[in-house]
């Protein structure tokens, strides 16, 4: 079976796919340029699940309403929709958190959630990310060999906004 892991960051990538390709008997590409994401590629190959591990671009609806796409987002949703989660975070003195893997549906981080794996906040943003980067690992594998019903979101959502280099470090 077919598996495609994009992510438009350094995280997430070859190391990524060699180490999911070494627990499991199943196929992953990395797919980590946004234009390669087309419906003619994804009819090719048909894969099972579309991962999306740090990514950072709106997932267009052809990709998500033909296949089954998967997002990572760093936040225990429904708080913390949307942007920058780890700089949202830490900037409001939050160093435990989720990641939270959720189905992709047109609003923004608002899917239904497969379910949630802790992931600690501390230490140089590296060091998260490589942390992120394991349970993610794990997760992925977990999705492929249970298949999942998301549920989904309860409570009131907290959305946070797209942090830039005017809001200043953290």
């Amino acid at each position: 079976m077919k598996h495609i892991v994009a992510r438009s960051k350094v995280w997430g990538g070859t190391q990524l796919i060699e180490a999911l390709s070494k627990r499991s008997d199943h196929e992953f590409i990395l797919v980590d340029q946004k234009s390669s994401l087309t419906s003619d590629y994804l009819g090719k190959l048909k894969p099972r699940y579309i991962f999306f591990p740090h990514w950072s671009h709106i997932i267009p609806s052809e990709l998500y309403e033909h296949h089954e796409c998967i997002i990572f987002h760093m936040t225990d949703l429904p708080f913390g929709r949307g942007g920058s989660p780890l700089q949202n975070l830490i900037s409001r003195g939050i160093y435990e958190t989720q990641i939270s893997a959720l189905r992709c549906v047109k609003e923004l981080d608002a899917g239904p959630i497969y379910f949630k794996r802790a992931l600690s906040l501390h230490g140089t943003a590296q060091e998260i990310y490589m942390r992120a980067s394991v349970i993610i690992e794990d997760m992925i594998i977990s999705l492929i060999e249970n298949s999942p019903v998301p549920q989904e979101q309860s409570g009131e959502p907290v959305v946070f906004k797209r942090r830039n280099k005017d809001d200043g470090n953290i």
